[in-house]
């Protein structure tokens, strides 16, 4: 998955330094994809083990709790001392174990956001495309914003990039927060600039259609329209 990750920038600077045709540009789009559904099932799996070993871990901490009401009182206190040091370790993995599941969930959410901007784009460049309501100048100054947004979207997964990889690293659980939190900020901010920037573009589509007395249009551009507010 990083080598793919490395490649991605490459790809996105030839699309928009060489003005590709609009066939070309699904190919990008689709490895940008696949490397967040990638991400996503990566994900899903590692949530899924640790959710194993999460009831793995409750369950010998259950066994523990039982053991604990079947002894004298006057046994209890220094039994736990013992079983405390004995079981040490697996308290702190589940509460380890925990955590990571939360990281990796929201992980997942971030990635599932770049995937529906991406999806975004292509709805609507692709619509704006085939209507021809806008001059070729306009077009690519349109191509030109989505390009940004898009570069940006790649710096976005790169950031994801590293809160799956910190887990491999000493990185404290306030830093890991910090990150995600910074990270999902960032993407909320893309998404809802390309999501502003979609319905703009959409309004003014459908004014010009209406001029050119274009029905089906129109109507193509008035179901995009409500169907993403």
């Amino acid at each position: 998955m990083k080598t793919l990750y490395k490649i991605l920038p490459v790809l996105l600077l030839l699309y928009l330094g060489t003005g590709l045709p609009a066939q070309a540009q699904d190919p990008i789009l689709a490895v940008i994809k696949a490397g967040i559904t990638k991400a996503i099932v990566a994900m899903d799996l590692k949530i899924q083990r640790l959710q194993n070993k999460t009831i793995w871990l409750q369950q010998a901490q259950k066994v523990l709790e039982n053991k604990l009401t079947d002894l004298r009182l006057t046994e209890i206190a220094d039994w736990t001392e013992r079983q405390r040091q004995l079981y040490a370790t697996y308290y702190e993995e589940l509460w380890q174990v925990k955590a990571a599941i939360t990281y990796y969930q929201r992980a997942r959410e971030l990635a599932q956001k770049q995937e529906a901007l991406v999806n975004a784009y292509r709805r609507t460049y692709r619509l704006l495309r085939e209507h021809g309501n806008f001059a070729p100048a306009e077009m690519d100054y349109i191509r030109q914003v989505y390009g940004g947004l898009l570069e940006a979207s790649l710096k976005d997964l790169d950031g994801l990039l590293l809160i799956l990889n910190a887990f491999s690293t000493q990185m404290s659980d306030g830093d890991r927060l910090a990150l995600i939190h910074e990270l999902g900020g960032r993407m909320d901010r893309h998404y809802t600039a390309l999501r502003k920037f979609n319905d703009s573009n959409i309004r003014l589509a459908l004014r010009r259609a209406g001029e050119r007395n274009d029905l089906e249009g129109i109507r193509q551009l008035y179901d995009h329209l409500t169907e993403n507010q």
